[in-house]
């Protein structure tokens, strides 16, 4: 029997020594399982298919606001330009107005006076008599005159006064400054064939300038003939050489004109007669620019084309010639040269 009680007694010391406790044991595993079974019940949410009302889109769409009256915009416009409750004048309070204020006109004084101080750099640099910078001057161009709005085309007929009045008004407009009393009111008379140099004064001072009298030009200063040729169908034109400041043309041997046919039969141009000479002289030059050449009248050559045919349309090319003059220049047709066309009378006067 001392076995029986010893193996109870030792059966009932092990059940005495046990002791469950569920919640130690258990607790982890409910927990691992809870969490499996979120996951999955989420994976079956997220393949779960979306109900009609989630398909509506309409519902998603933003609310339109409601539209404002007039009178509601006025009050904005009205509190945007001043709000009585912050004191701020179109958003921005007094002290804030007055440091942008002060920001800007510091900003633009400063670069008003930075600019001015440039250009004051400039202007000591530079001369308003002579270019500072003049490496390289170009032959002198040449210019003709009457033409209307920039076309270098006479047409016109001499029975019909109407179609050559127009020509000898221009004339008469570019004439008038030479006039002989005007010349010899304003200018000197020059020793010719020699250049009328006058570097030797101050760089300010005023140079004087060498007649060029109205009278000169004969049968072209429209003093005799104040139709200037076209009533009978002999036309006149002027000549100009362009001004240089500076420049010495011919190289001491004065510059002459000769004009020829250049599109056309040759024989229709005809006699022609160059007034006063058919060249530039030298005493007209250098010119020392309008702020000290003042009264300079620039020498002119007119043309008078004595036999020009009718009932023909020619090109007329008249152009320089001497020591560094250029008359064919390819890109250039008023370099050295000028080109002008004649439609010629239809009827001739007897």
């Amino acid at each position: 029997m001392e076995p029986n009680s010893t193996a109870g007694g030792a059966e009932e010391e092990h059940h005495g020594n046990y002791s469950p406790n569920p919640s130690a044991e258990v607790a982890p595993g409910k927990h691992a399982v809870s969490e499996a079974l979120e996951e999955v019940q989420e994976e079956l949410i997220e393949h779960q298919p979306l109900e009609q009302e989630d398909l509506n889109f309409e519902k998603w769409k933003p609310k339109p606001k409601p539209k404002r009256t007039l009178h509601e915009k006025a009050g904005d416009v009205k509190t945007y330009l001043w709000n009585a409750e912050t004191r701020e004048f179109m958003g921005r309070t007094g002290h804030s107005w007055f440091l942008i204020i002060l920001f800007y006109t510091a900003l633009y004084a400063f670069l008003a006076a930075m600019f001015g101080a440039c250009m004051w750099c400039l202007m000591l640099s530079i001369s308003p008599y002579y270019p500072t910078h003049n490496d390289r001057v170009m032959p002198p161009g040449m210019t003709m005159s009457p033409q209307l709005d920039g076309h270098y085309e006479i047409a016109f007929n001499a029975s019909d006064r109407k179609s050559w009045k127009k020509y000898a008004k221009l004339m008469e407009e570019q004439l008038r400054p030479y006039n002989d009393a005007v010349q010899e009111q304003r200018n000197i008379q020059c020793p010719q064939d020699a250049y009328f140099l006058q570097d030797d004064q101050e760089e300010s001072a005023e140079r004087k300038a060498c007649q060029f009298k109205r009278s000169w030009l004969g049968e072209c200063s429209g003093l005799q003939d104040p139709h200037f040729g076209f009533s009978q169908g002999k036309p006149c034109i002027l000549l100009r050489m362009n001004r240089i400041l500076g420049y010495l043309p011919g190289q001491g041997t004065p510059v002459n004109v000769t004009c020829g046919v250049k599109k056309g039969a040759p024989e229709s141009l005809g006699e022609l007669q160059f007034f006063p000479k058919s060249i530039f002289n030298l005493m007209y030059y250098p010119y020392y620019g309008k702020l000290r050449h003042v009264n300079y009248t620039a020498p002119v050559v007119a043309v008078r084309f004595n036999g020009l045919q009718y009932d023909t349309h020619i090109v007329v090319k008249c152009k320089l010639n001497g020591k560094g003059i250029i008359n064919d220049s390819p890109t250039d047709r008023f370099l050295g040269s000028v080109s002008f066309s004649f439609d010629s009378p239809h009827s001739k006067l007897s």
